[in-house]
Protein backbone atom coordinates (compact mmCIF):
# COMPACT_ATOMS: atom_id res chain seq x y z
CA UNK A 1 0.00 0.00 0.00
CA UNK A 2 2.69 2.14 1.19
CA UNK A 3 4.42 1.42 -1.97
CA UNK A 4 1.41 2.22 -3.96
CA UNK A 5 1.13 5.59 -2.86
CA UNK A 6 4.49 6.80 -3.34
CA UNK A 7 4.14 5.98 -7.05
CA UNK A 8 0.78 7.94 -6.90
CA UNK A 9 3.51 10.82 -5.53
CA UNK A 10 6.08 11.12 -8.04
CA UNK A 11 6.06 13.54 -10.21
CA UNK A 12 5.61 13.21 -13.76
CA UNK A 13 9.31 14.20 -14.82
CA UNK A 14 10.00 11.17 -11.96
CA UNK A 15 7.60 8.35 -13.59
CA UNK A 16 8.97 9.61 -16.84
CA UNK A 17 12.76 9.01 -15.60
CA UNK A 18 12.35 5.97 -14.11
CA UNK A 19 10.75 4.05 -16.62
CA UNK A 20 13.05 5.51 -18.95
CA UNK A 21 16.49 4.39 -17.09
CA UNK A 22 14.65 0.81 -16.64
CA UNK A 23 14.06 0.20 -21.02
CA UNK A 24 17.48 1.59 -20.56
CA UNK A 25 19.19 -1.08 -18.13
CA UNK A 26 19.06 0.36 -14.93
CA UNK A 27 17.24 -0.68 -11.58
CA UNK A 28 14.63 2.36 -10.74
CA UNK A 29 15.64 1.05 -7.01
CA UNK A 30 19.06 1.22 -7.36
CA UNK A 31 22.04 3.54 -8.91
CA UNK A 32 20.94 5.04 -11.94
CA UNK A 33 22.76 3.18 -15.29
CA UNK A 34 22.64 6.42 -17.33
CA UNK A 35 25.62 8.30 -18.72
CA UNK A 36 25.51 11.67 -18.25
CA UNK A 37 25.00 12.39 -21.67
CA UNK A 38 22.07 9.78 -21.32
CA UNK A 39 20.64 11.84 -18.62
CA UNK A 40 20.14 15.15 -20.57
CA UNK A 41 18.90 13.18 -23.84
CA UNK A 42 15.97 12.30 -20.89
CA UNK A 43 15.34 15.34 -19.64
CA UNK A 44 15.18 17.05 -23.35
CA UNK A 45 12.95 14.10 -24.47
CA UNK A 46 10.88 15.25 -20.84
CA UNK A 47 10.89 18.72 -21.45
CA UNK A 48 9.57 18.45 -24.95
CA UNK A 49 6.82 15.81 -24.50
CA UNK A 50 5.89 18.24 -21.72
CA UNK A 51 5.33 21.14 -23.98
CA UNK A 52 4.01 19.10 -26.57
CA UNK A 53 0.96 17.54 -24.39
CA UNK A 54 0.23 21.19 -22.78
CA UNK A 55 -0.16 21.83 -26.04
CA UNK A 56 -2.44 19.53 -27.26
CA UNK A 57 -4.39 20.00 -24.40
CA UNK A 58 -5.24 23.72 -24.81
CA UNK A 59 -5.91 22.76 -28.27
CA UNK A 60 -8.56 20.11 -27.25
CA UNK A 61 -9.89 22.64 -24.30
CA UNK A 62 -10.46 24.69 -27.66
CA UNK A 63 -12.70 22.01 -29.51
CA UNK A 64 -16.56 23.17 -29.54
CA UNK A 65 -17.27 20.08 -31.65
CA UNK A 66 -16.37 16.29 -31.62
CA UNK A 67 -14.17 17.18 -28.26
CA UNK A 68 -12.65 14.03 -26.47
CA UNK A 69 -13.30 13.56 -22.92
CA UNK A 70 -9.94 11.99 -22.12
CA UNK A 71 -7.53 15.45 -20.79
CA UNK A 72 -3.97 15.16 -22.60
CA UNK A 73 -1.79 14.81 -19.41
CA UNK A 74 1.13 12.95 -18.40
CA UNK A 75 -1.52 10.65 -16.70
CA UNK A 76 -3.18 9.67 -19.61
CA UNK A 77 -0.27 8.71 -21.55
CA UNK A 78 1.24 5.40 -22.45
CA UNK A 79 4.02 5.66 -20.72
CA UNK A 80 5.78 1.90 -21.20
CA UNK A 81 5.68 2.22 -24.99
CA UNK A 82 6.71 5.57 -24.40
CA UNK A 83 9.76 4.83 -22.97
CA UNK A 84 10.56 2.22 -24.92
CA UNK A 85 10.12 4.62 -28.21
CA UNK A 86 12.46 7.35 -26.21
CA UNK A 87 15.39 5.01 -25.26
CA UNK A 88 15.54 3.77 -29.00
CA UNK A 89 15.27 7.21 -30.44
CA UNK A 90 18.09 8.36 -27.37
CA UNK A 91 20.07 5.39 -28.73
CA UNK A 92 20.14 6.85 -32.29
CA UNK A 93 21.42 10.00 -31.71
CA UNK A 94 18.07 11.82 -32.17
CA UNK A 95 17.74 15.09 -29.73
CA UNK A 96 14.70 16.95 -29.33
CA UNK A 97 16.90 19.55 -27.86
CA UNK A 98 18.56 20.30 -30.90
CA UNK A 99 16.69 21.50 -34.39
CA UNK A 100 15.51 19.28 -36.64
CA UNK A 101 16.22 16.50 -34.84
CA UNK A 102 12.83 14.95 -33.61
CA UNK A 103 9.43 15.80 -33.11
CA UNK A 104 6.60 14.66 -30.94
CA UNK A 105 2.84 14.50 -31.01
CA UNK A 106 0.25 12.79 -29.04
CA UNK A 107 -2.07 10.85 -31.02
CA UNK A 108 -5.13 9.04 -29.37
CA UNK A 109 -5.20 5.78 -29.13
CA UNK A 110 -8.89 4.20 -28.37
CA UNK A 111 -8.45 0.67 -27.60
CA UNK A 112 -5.99 1.83 -24.62
CA UNK A 113 -7.95 5.18 -23.56
CA UNK A 114 -4.32 6.18 -23.76
CA UNK A 115 -1.98 9.22 -25.83
CA UNK A 116 0.84 7.22 -27.79
CA UNK A 117 3.03 9.55 -28.74
CA UNK A 118 4.06 9.66 -32.61
CA UNK A 119 8.11 10.50 -33.53
CA UNK A 120 8.58 12.34 -36.86
CA UNK A 121 11.93 12.77 -37.83
CA UNK A 122 13.24 16.21 -39.02
CA UNK A 123 15.35 16.53 -42.04
CA UNK A 124 18.66 16.74 -40.00
CA UNK A 125 17.22 13.73 -38.10
CA UNK A 126 17.35 11.84 -41.33
CA UNK A 127 21.16 12.49 -41.91
CA UNK A 128 21.64 11.36 -38.20
CA UNK A 129 20.34 8.02 -39.17
CA UNK A 130 21.69 7.82 -43.03
CA UNK A 131 25.22 8.61 -41.33
CA UNK A 132 24.94 6.02 -38.64
CA UNK A 133 23.28 3.48 -40.98
CA UNK A 134 24.47 3.81 -44.29
CA UNK A 135 25.87 1.16 -46.19
CA UNK A 136 28.02 3.71 -48.59
CA UNK A 137 28.27 6.84 -46.65
CA UNK A 138 29.42 9.83 -49.14
CA UNK A 139 32.01 12.31 -48.10
CA UNK A 140 30.05 15.22 -48.79
CA UNK A 141 26.22 15.91 -50.02
CA UNK A 142 26.00 18.57 -51.98
CA UNK A 143 22.41 20.26 -51.66
CA UNK A 144 20.83 23.10 -54.05
CA UNK A 145 18.09 25.18 -55.08
CA UNK A 146 17.78 26.54 -58.83
CA UNK A 147 16.76 29.70 -59.91
CA UNK A 148 15.78 31.02 -63.09
CA UNK A 149 19.02 33.36 -63.59
CA UNK A 150 21.32 30.48 -62.26
CA UNK A 151 23.53 28.50 -64.68
CA UNK A 152 23.48 24.74 -64.51
CA UNK A 153 24.62 22.07 -66.16
CA UNK A 154 24.94 17.99 -65.18
CA UNK A 155 27.05 15.60 -66.32
CA UNK A 156 26.36 12.05 -66.51
CA UNK A 157 28.84 9.48 -66.68
CA UNK A 158 29.61 8.57 -70.41
CA UNK A 159 32.49 7.88 -72.83
CA UNK A 160 33.44 11.41 -72.17
CA UNK A 161 33.09 11.67 -68.52
CA UNK A 162 34.05 9.33 -66.28
CA UNK A 163 31.86 9.66 -63.24
CA UNK A 164 28.83 12.65 -62.62
CA UNK A 165 29.46 16.19 -62.30
CA UNK A 166 28.09 19.57 -62.75
CA UNK A 167 28.65 23.53 -63.46
CA UNK A 168 26.60 25.40 -60.83
CA UNK A 169 27.36 29.27 -61.05
CA UNK A 170 24.93 31.94 -59.60
CA UNK A 171 25.08 34.90 -61.10
CA UNK A 172 22.73 37.11 -59.45
CA UNK A 173 23.04 36.71 -55.52
CA UNK A 174 20.29 39.34 -54.56
CA UNK A 175 17.48 38.98 -57.30
CA UNK A 176 18.13 35.14 -58.70
CA UNK A 177 14.71 35.00 -60.01
CA UNK A 178 11.78 31.75 -59.46
CA UNK A 179 12.98 28.34 -58.93
CA UNK A 180 12.89 26.47 -61.47
CA UNK A 181 14.45 22.85 -59.93
CA UNK A 182 17.24 21.72 -57.56
CA UNK A 183 19.42 18.80 -57.06
CA UNK A 184 21.94 16.83 -54.28
CA UNK A 185 25.21 15.45 -55.21
CA UNK A 186 26.81 12.78 -53.72
CA UNK A 187 30.20 12.84 -53.35
CA UNK A 188 33.28 10.17 -53.07
CA UNK A 189 36.51 11.42 -52.55
CA UNK A 190 38.31 8.44 -53.04
CA UNK A 191 36.06 6.73 -55.72
CA UNK A 192 34.70 9.43 -57.69
CA UNK A 193 32.98 7.18 -60.39
CA UNK A 194 30.96 6.60 -57.48
CA UNK A 195 29.54 10.45 -57.86
CA UNK A 196 25.69 10.60 -57.71
CA UNK A 197 24.32 13.59 -59.26
CA UNK A 198 20.42 13.59 -58.90
CA UNK A 199 18.15 16.75 -60.41
CA UNK A 200 14.85 17.79 -59.42
CA UNK A 201 12.38 19.85 -61.89
CA UNK A 202 9.95 22.17 -59.97
CA UNK A 203 7.37 19.48 -60.74
CA UNK A 204 9.40 16.98 -59.29
CA UNK A 205 9.62 18.73 -55.75
CA UNK A 206 5.77 19.39 -56.17
CA UNK A 207 5.15 16.14 -55.87
CA UNK A 208 7.49 15.58 -52.95
CA UNK A 209 5.05 18.06 -50.71
CA UNK A 210 3.23 16.79 -48.12
CA UNK A 211 0.10 15.88 -48.26
CA UNK A 212 -0.98 18.27 -45.29
CA UNK A 213 1.64 20.75 -46.01
CA UNK A 214 1.34 24.19 -44.01
CA UNK A 215 -0.07 27.76 -45.84
CA UNK A 216 2.23 29.26 -43.00
CA UNK A 217 5.55 27.31 -44.47
CA UNK A 218 4.97 26.66 -47.97
CA UNK A 219 2.83 29.70 -48.75
CA UNK A 220 -0.97 29.74 -50.08
CA UNK A 221 -4.56 30.32 -48.30
CA UNK A 222 -5.16 29.01 -44.74
CA UNK A 223 -8.33 29.56 -43.06
CA UNK A 224 -9.43 32.05 -40.91
CA UNK A 225 -11.16 31.51 -37.35
CA UNK A 226 -13.09 33.89 -35.06
CA UNK A 227 -14.72 32.17 -31.84
CA UNK A 228 -14.11 28.92 -32.65
CA UNK A 229 -15.70 29.13 -36.21
CA UNK A 230 -14.43 29.35 -39.84
CA UNK A 231 -15.08 33.24 -41.32
CA UNK A 232 -12.56 32.97 -44.13
CA UNK A 233 -9.20 32.68 -45.94
CA UNK A 234 -6.41 34.50 -46.56
CA UNK A 235 -3.30 34.36 -48.27
CA UNK A 236 0.36 33.80 -46.44
CA UNK A 237 3.81 34.13 -48.05
CA UNK A 238 5.23 31.39 -46.29
CA UNK A 239 8.75 29.91 -46.56
CA UNK A 240 8.12 28.10 -50.15
CA UNK A 241 12.33 28.63 -50.89
CA UNK A 242 13.28 27.21 -47.35
CA UNK A 243 10.41 24.28 -47.51
CA UNK A 244 11.97 23.13 -51.34
CA UNK A 245 15.18 23.18 -50.09
CA UNK A 246 14.58 20.45 -47.22
CA UNK A 247 12.30 18.38 -49.40
CA UNK A 248 15.42 17.92 -51.91
CA UNK A 249 17.54 17.19 -48.65
CA UNK A 250 14.93 14.82 -46.99
CA UNK A 251 15.32 13.32 -50.60
CA UNK A 252 19.76 13.09 -50.84
CA UNK A 253 19.51 11.43 -47.42
CA UNK A 254 16.45 9.32 -48.34
CA UNK A 255 18.73 7.88 -51.20
CA UNK A 256 21.54 6.37 -49.01
CA UNK A 257 21.33 2.75 -49.19
CA UNK A 258 20.90 0.96 -45.32
CA UNK A 259 23.71 -1.18 -44.63
CA UNK A 260 21.95 -4.36 -43.66
CA UNK A 261 24.83 -5.66 -40.77
CA UNK A 262 24.39 -2.00 -38.89
CA UNK A 263 20.49 -2.33 -38.51
CA UNK A 264 19.89 -2.86 -34.90
CA UNK A 265 16.85 -3.43 -32.74
CA UNK A 266 16.73 0.79 -32.32
CA UNK A 267 16.67 1.42 -36.03
CA UNK A 268 14.06 -1.94 -36.46
CA UNK A 269 11.81 0.11 -33.54
CA UNK A 270 12.23 3.11 -35.48
CA UNK A 271 10.93 1.63 -38.46
CA UNK A 272 8.15 0.43 -36.50
CA UNK A 273 7.07 3.55 -35.28
CA UNK A 274 6.86 5.25 -38.86
CA UNK A 275 4.91 2.66 -40.37
CA UNK A 276 2.36 2.76 -36.89
CA UNK A 277 1.74 6.33 -37.80
CA UNK A 278 1.03 5.83 -41.30
CA UNK A 279 -1.71 3.46 -40.42
CA UNK A 280 -2.95 5.66 -38.19
CA UNK A 281 -3.25 8.42 -40.81
CA UNK A 282 -5.00 6.41 -43.22
CA UNK A 283 -7.09 4.64 -41.02
CA UNK A 284 -8.47 8.56 -40.40
CA UNK A 285 -8.35 9.46 -43.86
CA UNK A 286 -10.70 6.59 -44.63
CA UNK A 287 -12.96 7.19 -41.66
CA UNK A 288 -13.43 10.79 -42.82
CA UNK A 289 -13.96 9.62 -46.43
CA UNK A 290 -16.70 7.51 -44.86
CA UNK A 291 -18.85 10.93 -43.58
CA UNK A 292 -16.90 9.25 -39.81
CA UNK A 293 -16.37 11.70 -37.09
CA UNK A 294 -13.57 10.34 -35.58
CA UNK A 295 -11.27 13.37 -34.97
CA UNK A 296 -9.46 13.38 -31.61
CA UNK A 297 -6.17 15.33 -31.01
CA UNK A 298 -4.31 18.01 -33.70
CA UNK A 299 -1.03 17.61 -33.51
CA UNK A 300 1.95 19.99 -34.88
CA UNK A 301 4.85 18.84 -36.74
CA UNK A 302 7.80 21.46 -36.63
CA UNK A 303 10.61 20.90 -38.55
CA UNK A 304 12.50 24.42 -38.80
CA UNK A 305 14.45 27.13 -38.49
CA UNK A 306 14.46 30.90 -36.75
CA UNK A 307 13.74 32.73 -39.64
CA UNK A 308 10.84 30.47 -40.01
CA UNK A 309 9.78 30.20 -36.04
CA UNK A 310 8.44 33.33 -35.55
CA UNK A 311 5.77 34.17 -33.24
CA UNK A 312 3.04 34.75 -35.01
CA UNK A 313 3.26 31.51 -37.63
CA UNK A 314 1.69 28.33 -37.01
CA UNK A 315 3.49 25.12 -37.99
CA UNK A 316 1.73 21.85 -39.77
CA UNK A 317 -1.52 20.92 -38.36
CA UNK A 318 -3.16 17.64 -38.99
CA UNK A 319 -5.88 15.44 -36.68
CA UNK A 320 -5.68 11.70 -36.39
CA UNK A 321 -7.22 8.96 -34.48
CA UNK A 322 -7.03 5.48 -34.09
CA UNK A 323 -10.03 3.01 -33.55
CA UNK A 324 -8.54 -0.34 -32.95
CA UNK A 325 -5.14 -1.73 -31.48
CA UNK A 326 -2.23 -0.38 -33.20
CA UNK A 327 1.21 -2.00 -33.83
CA UNK A 328 3.54 -2.26 -30.43
CA UNK A 329 5.53 0.95 -31.44
CA UNK A 330 3.70 4.56 -32.78
CA UNK A 331 5.16 7.14 -35.53
CA UNK A 332 4.32 9.89 -38.36
CA UNK A 333 5.29 10.15 -41.73
CA UNK A 334 6.77 13.24 -42.94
Amino acid sequence: MNNQIAQKDLTASERFMNKVVAEFGGSVGGEVALTNFQKRLAQNYFISLDAALKMAEEKRLKKKNNQDPLPVTWANVNMEKLARDVVSAARVGFDPAQKNHINMVPYKNNALNKYDIGFVEGYRGMELKAVKYGLDVPDHVAVEVVYSTDRFKSYKKDRNNQYEGYEFEITNEFDRGEIVGGFYYHLYSAAPEKNKLVTFSLKDIEKRKPQYASAEFWGGERDVWKDGKKVGKETVEGWYEKMVYKTIYRAAYGDITIDSQKIDDDYMRLKQMESSLAEAEASEEISQKANREAIDVEYEIVDEDDPDQSSDSQPEQQEINIDQQPPQSGGPGW
